[in-house]
């Protein structure tokens, strides 16, 4: 196994894995490590069956089913994230860490691509680890202890999932989650401080009216996706992108009008952020 790092501030690629073998042991312990230290790993070339990937899943963590999108038969933890050839929008397009509208947020999100277009579709990260440790004392002392709330209907995102709700929505989904959760929080596995906040989902502070908390919201989103923060992965096919949801955030670039874009999804179960 080899692990390369791909960008200064986070991301690795691994090569030398070869999922379509049951992954175990201290090659499992390895990779799971590679994701701690990096953030977000990278594996290329693997043609995966659907109960393949499901398998490389339940090793690194427990696979979970997504609120709004039906799984795909017989494997309902994971779900088709794509962008057909007439859509405009791009599911999850901006800035955001996975459903942090949840009580228990997944600890992890894995994508393995199934078809890409011709060019463009690469996928940003961000570390919010950097994004924690490069704010001044004071920010970071008026930051302790503030609350954010986090809601499944901002309108950016929404938009972004709508057409996969018509062709792919599950029945009986609400139509709105909600919860709160810490702007910083302690990394239950390094122990390392980070920012827990996103533009997708974070609408308010809980106890500040909405004209108290904008101006500092839109620092921090502002803030914690600057370039020296973040790594550009350019997908190719049957790749494999896995990130912790943790301490990283995610953006998928929508510069691909007019090709198909198809991804499988399955996402980890986490805890309640502290």
């Amino acid at each position: 196994m080899d692990i390369k790092r791909i960008a200064g501030a986070l991301g690795a690629e691994i090569s030398g894995v070869d999922l379509t073998r049951p992954l175990r042991g201290e090659q499992a312990a390895k990779v799971r490590q590679a994701l701690l230290d990096h953030q977000v790993i990278f594996l290329r070339g693997q043609d995966l069956t659907p109960a393949q990937f499901l398998d490389f899943a339940s090793v690194m963590g427990e696979p979970i089913e997504y609120p709004f999108v039906k799984g795909l038969e017989g494997h309902p933890q994971i779900i088709e994230v794509k962008k057909l050839e007439h859509e405009r929008s791009n599911f999850g397009g901006v800035w955001h860490s996975d459903t942090t509208y949840l009580q228990e947020p997944p600890m992890g999100s894995m994508l393995l691509s199934r078809e890409i277009p011709p060019y463009g579709g690469d996928t940003l990260f961000a570390n919010q680890y950097l994004a924690y440790d490069t704010l001044s004392d004071t920010m970071k002392r008026l930051l302790d202890g503030l609350v954010g709330i986090s809601t499944s209907a901002k309108a950016d995102v929404s938009r972004t999932r709508e057409d996969r709700i018509k062709s792919d929505g599950k029945e009986g989904a609400p139509q709105q989650y909600r919860a709160e959760h810490p702007l910083v929080r302690t990394h239950p596995e390094t122990g390392r401080k980070a920012l827990y906040l996103n533009t997708a989902h974070t609408a308010g502070i809980k106890g500040l009216a909405d004209e108290e908390s904008a101006p500092l919201l839109q620092f921090l989103f502002q803030h914690q996706v600057k370039p020296e923060f973040t790594c550009r992965f350019a997908w190719t096919p049957n790749a494999i992108a896995f990130w912790d949801n943790r301490c990283a955030m995610h953006n998928p670039v929508n510069d691909y009008h007019g090709f198909r874009r198809v991804m499988h999804r399955i996402t980890l179960r986490g805890d309640r952020p502290v």
